[in-house]
Order: structure tokens, then C-alpha cells, then sequence
């Protein structure tokens, strides 16, 4: 717990970033998780991806932008991203950001901005989800989604929301009533005990919990986890109630158990690949090795090689 929150506390970190981003080395190191920092480059991982059988949503990283310029070339970004999907022929969806939208600049300036991406996406036959992240914005990226749910269709817009949090229970109820398409994970931010569950096993299992709702809504779910442990739970609750394998998706990262993606695949499920791609890297890096400790050790390893 002491690693984890000391590396999530140093992807917030402006010096840090400054010196990690500028060292060679590790810049090479986060192709294991990243898939590069141009879109084509993230185009030719979703085609190898889809080759596999696994389906994918691309993300264009770039988080907590500080001016209107800044989110509104998030748009552009958004929407080449888009037609390039539509060029290419690949099989993904895009996922965003309300923070790169110009979130913490202004409320409305980033729903505008999420509206626009989404409108797209809609014309275009295609998908948007609005990721989660810490929870002082957890409140207002539910209200926008809510705005936007209600001019846009199911299958045009959804959301993720987080087992980890106290009030995800109680999200999750409030949204299904839309009724909207989520994706489940267990969140990776640094939150106090009194907004998100300290102990790992409350974590899990407030995630069965949900996983549970969620496949027996109707509605088509992502859930988000390369835990085993909670694979297999949601396979055996998919199949006790007699819930089919095409009526949700397991969604995994870019660079973590390819493996297990590659077999759940082979098995006849669903599988999507949240692929990140850009220039700011460095937060989202530095989430995934706070995440599991052998990501941590994977870069040491690598770093002292030869």
C-alpha cells in the first residue's frame, strides 16, 4: 500500500514527471503499456488487437488540461481519431476524459466539449465512454453523462464508475435507471478510506457485488479487471443464470495479461483492449505501476538490463 500510494502520489508530482519524461530509458520502457505517442502508431496495435479477436477503445492521453486552446485541440484530436477508425476498419470505440475536455477550467466548457465528441461518434455509428478519475470529479462527470444520456442513445455514450468508492453502489442503481452502459473496474487513484474501501478484499468483493447487477440488467456491461479471481467469478455467475457469453464484454489494458485476453477471446467472449496512445504518458504510466507490483518490477528489471 506504501508503494502504491507513493507512486500515485508521484504521478501528480510536475518535477518528477519532468525528469522521467526527459530519461530515454524509461520513455522506451512505457511501449509496454502505451501504444506510442502518435495515432497511427495506436491505428497498427488496433489492427494486430483485432487480428487476435479482441475488440478495442483508444484513448488519446493527455488529462487535466490547464487552458480552453488545450481542450478544444482534445476535440480535433477526438474527431480525426474517429474518421481514422472509420478509415482504417478497425474495431474500437474511444474512450475520454471530462479533465482533457477542460473540466477543471469549466464545467460547461467541458460538457461542450464532450457533447461535440460525442455527436461525432454518434454520426459516425460509433461509441463514447467517459472514464472516471479521482473522486473530487466523480459527482460532475455523472451529471454531464447524464446530460449527454439524455439527448444521445444507449449504444452512443456510456460511463465507468469505480468498485473501490463508498458510493458506487448507489451510482450504479441511479444510472441503470437511465438506463445507461457501463464499465465496471475497481479504480486506481489515491482516495482517502472514508470515500473509497482501504481493505483489497472489500474492494473485491464490492466488486462481485456490482459485477452481479450489472449482467443481470439486460443491458450490455463492461467489465474491467485482469484479476483472475473476479474473471472467473463473473463466468461462473454468467453461467449459473444462464446469462450468454455475448451479452457483456471483459475489458483488459493495453501491455497486462495479454495472455488471458488472448484465451478469454478463444473462449468466445467478448474482449475489449483499452488502448492509450500520445505524448503525456507519464500520470497514466505511472497509475499502471501502482496498480500491480510486478509492473513495478518490470521496469526495474529493464532499466538494469545489460
Amino acid at each position: 500500500m506504501v508503494t502504491r500510494n507513493a507512486l500515485l502520489f508521484l504521478a501528480q508530482r510536475e518535477e518528477v514527471k519532468g525528469i522521467i519524461t526527459r530519461f530515454r530509458p524509461f520513455r522506451k520502457l512505457t511501449e509496454r503499456f502505451v501504444a506510442g505517442e502518435e495515432m497511427e502508431e495506436a491505428i497498427a496495435v488496433v489492427n494486430e488487437l483485432n487480428s487476435s479477436g479482441c475488440l478495442a477503445s483508444l484513448d488519446h492521453l493527455n488529462e487535466a488540461v490547464t487552458s480552453v486552446a488545450e481542450a478544444e485541440a482534445e476535440v480535433r484530436e477526438y474527431w480525426r481519431l474517429l474518421a481514422r477508425i472509420d478509415e482504417a476498419r478497425v474495431r474500437s470505440n474511444v474512450s475520454i476524459k471530462l479533465t482533457q475536455l477542460g473540466l477543471n477550467i469549466d464545467h460547461e466548457l467541458a460538457y461542450r466539449n464532450a457533447r461535440a465528441v460525442v455527436a461525432e461518434a454518434a454520426q459516425r455509428g460509433n461509441f463514447v465512454r467517459i472514464d472516471m478519475e479521482s473522486s473530487n470529479v466523480t459527482q460532475i462527470t455523472i451529471d454531464i453523462f447524464k446530460r449527454l444520456r439524455a439527448e444521445f442513445g444507449l449504444n452512443d455514450v456510456g460511463i465507468v464508475l469505480q468498485a473501490y468508492l463508498r458510493r458506487t453502489y448507489d451510482d450504479l442503481l441511479d444510472l441503470l435507471r437511465l438506463p445507461a452502459r457501463i464499465r465496471l473496474c475497481k479504480g486506481a487513484y489515491n482516495e482517502p478510506p472514508t470515500v473509497a474501501f482501504p481493505d483489497k478484499g472489500e474492494v473485491d468483493r464490492n466488486f462481485i457485488r456490482l459485477m452481479q447487477i450489472l449482467l443481470s440488467s439486460g443491458i450490455y456491461h463492461g467489465i474491467a479487471t485482469h484479476d483472475e479471481r473476479m474473471i472467473a467469478a463473473t463466468i461462473d455467475y454468467a453461467q449459473r443464470q444462464g446469462i450468454g457469453k455475448e451479452a457483456f464484454e471483459f475489458q483488459m489494458l493495453y501491455g497486462i495479461r495479454r495472455d488471458l485476453q488472448e484465451q478469454l477471446a478463444r473462449e468466445g467472449y467478448n474482449v475489449r483492449i483499452y488502448v492509450p496512445y500520445g505524448k503525456h504518458w507519464y500520470p497514466y504510466f505511472m497509475r499502471r505501476l501502482a496498480e500491480r507490483p510486478a509492473n513495478i518490477w518490470f521496469v526495474v528489471k529493464n532499466l538494469f538490463k545489460g
